[in-house]
């Protein structure tokens, strides 16, 4: 029922899931038009919603999970039935894999016709698919419910440990009518969404005193506590303790990469010789080697529990998931940490200097090794004399927002681009997934305003390449540099067998990635040294246009499967 036909006294399916969103305070719908969705997104946009529709459901999920990162409510995601919604399944996957709020609201085909399998068009069951891969699933077959159904979505998606979740409107569902003060009073304004989880006093006192005898204490800070917005709390403690940090991805900025106590670029020294590490809101997962093994210091037997761990959560299954852990605190990560500056107490002493000072030592050094090298001007650009150039642009621009994904353009770009605001840095996360890039990049500057730099993979950049001409649409304030070797990982292997066809991992040479840019009415330059890339970083950061640097990299430049070559069997292989 449209909003021009729509009986004043009677309301519709359609309204009432706009009114219940905008009574939450939810103003932006990530979406792709078609059926049975079109008319609802066409709808909302009338009534004053933000509605951002893309070329890939995939990518407007990714774009749902990083507004929920950076905002701290659920994005909102609609996609069509079946292979729509199993595109945006991917992506709520991911979400709630690395606790992004988000909800994933598909259309889908009648019950009636799905439980007997009288093949209706894209008839799925799915509300039993997304069940294993979200927080939360939910269906809603009457109009009079769907307050309701958003409510426990949005509840469900922000509270305890956030994460993804899906909810099922079929098809019919929109067009249903009902009076309309009834449904007005059927709508549910969600009240304390995410609670405060208070940490119980004695599990505080006995993190605390293993910090106090510490000789080699350590904070590692995981994108958790970015997640939790206790920016201020955070920065006391760790001013206030003394204590060595280290962050995580996309907790960089949460204090300035510059910070005197940041351990960054003392990374593997610290976590190899800490005696007590404390983890807030970081898992002990593959990116910190399940708190095993070399990286700690010793093997996967040898010198087993050297390390004491502490473990700031709000989820208490996480504790022991590899390690022991001598003190598990539980609750929301605000509230932890305001009872550790309380537990601390004035008379706190700081780390033994010994510490400190090897810790400083050692990034003196690699830092001093770092300048060197990134100020080389080889004659044709690498990573490092490339992103030396972006480092400097952040560093003047730390409000923008550095989206980045790849292999190498990854992990180069995370130890050498230094972030000083903290959930400015959205990356590939806890899966390591390609393909985030242009969905974060539009979810960024759609819900801040702010400039969006994507730093990507020319690998990378190809699994969503298309969203270019979204970000051109919107005329979105996005600069997407593509680190161009033209391959996966370089653009120098050969066909093993001696033919003429390509390597699997190289890519056509010299492609025009600016010109895809140029296709849509956006800004398109070739930068073939740091000069040019400077120039163009600096006309797309004061233009605030839609820009894309197609960045020539030396296609020697980078190395196998980036810097988790051990997970590449044939490469361990040739090592063993």
């Amino acid at each position: 029922m449209s909003t021009d036909t729509q009986d004043r006294d009677t309301t519709d399916g359609f309204h009432l899931v706009i009114n219940a969103l905008k009574l939450n305070d939810i103003d932006t719908i990530f979406a792709l038009p078609g059926i049975p969705i079109t008319d609802f997104l066409r709808q909302a946009q009338g009534e004053g919603m933000k509605v951002i529709s893309f070329r890939h459901e995939q990518h407007a999920g990714n774009a749902a999970a990083a507004a929920g990162f950076i905002t701290g409510k659920p994005g909102i995601c609609f996609t069509v039935s079946a292979p729509g919604f199993l595109n945006g399944l991917t992506a709520l996957a991911n979400a709630t894999t690395n606790c992004f709020p988000m909800i994933l609201i598909s259309g889908s085909s009648e019950r009636e016709i799905v439980d007997l399998q009288q093949g209706d068009y894209e008839e799925m069951d799915q509300l039993a698919i997304a069940k294993p891969l979200c927080k939360a699933a939910f269906r809603v077959l009457h109009a009079e419910d769907i307050g309701v159904g958003i409510a426990r979505a949005i509840r469900s998606a922000v509270s305890g440990r956030p994460g993804g979740v899906y909810l099922d409107l079929p098809a019919k569902l929109f067009a249903q009518v009902m009076d309309a003060e009834a449904g007005k009073k059927s709508l549910i304004k969600v009240v304390d969404p995410a609670p405060k989880q208070i940490p119980a006093p004695d599990a505080v006192m006995r993190a605390v005193d293993l910090l106090k005898n510490a000789k080699k204490p350590l904070v590692i800070l995981g994108k958790g506590a970015a997640y939790a917005q206790a920016d201020a709390e955070i920065k006391a403690f760790v001013e206030k303790s003394g204590i060595p940090y280290l962050p995580m991805s996309m907790a960089k900025g949460l204090l300035p990469d510059n910070h005197n106590q940041s351990a960054s670029a003392a990374r593997s020294y610290v976590l190899a010789e800490a005696d007590v590490v404390m983890l807030v809101g970081a898992r002990l997962n593959w990116l910190l080697s399940h708190g095993k093994g070399k990286t700690w210091g010793g093997s996967s037997s040898k010198d087993a529990g050297k390390q004491q761990f502490i473990q700031v959560d709000i989820s208490p299954t996480e504790a022991d998931s590899n390690v022991a852990i001598a003190a598990p605190v539980i609750g929301d990560i605000g509230s932890c940490i305001s009872a550790f500056n309380q537990a601390m107490g004035s008379g706190w002493n700081k780390p033994p200097a010994d510490w400190t000072g090897a810790i400083a030592e050692r990034k003196d050094k690699n830092l001093t090794k770092m300048a060197e090298t990134l100020a080389k001007n080889p004659p044709v650009m690498n990573f490092h004399s490339a992103l030396n150039v972006i480092r400097d642009t952040v560093k003047d621009n730390p409000k923008a927002y550095l989206v980045n994904e790849g292999a190498n353009a990854l992990d180069f770009t995370r130890s050498i681009v230094d972030m000083y605001e903290p959930r400015r840095r959205l990356d590939v996360g806890t899966w390591g997934i390609m393909g985030i890039g242009m969905g974060f990049a539009v979810a960024a500057a759609a819900v801040t305003g702010e400039q969006v730099i994507a730093v990507e993979g020319d690998s990378a950049f190809g699994f969503s390449g298309m969203e270019v001409e979204t970000i051109c649409r919107y005329n979105l304030p996005v600069c997407v540099v593509v680190m161009n070797n033209n391959g996966i990982y370089k653009g120098t292997d050969v066909n093993a067998s001696g033919g003429p066809e390509m390597a699997p991992t190289q890519f056509v040479k010299n492609a025009r990635y600016d010109m895809m840019m140029q296709a849509f009415g956006g800004v398109g330059v070739v930068a073939k040294n740091p000069e040019e890339l400077r120039k163009a970083l600096a006309e797309a950061v004061s233009s605030r246009k839609p820009t894309l640097i197609n960045a020539i990299i030396d296609e020697t430049a980078g190395t196998e499967s980036g810097r988790i070559t051990s997970l590449n069997p044939a490469m361990a292989k040739k090592k063993a």
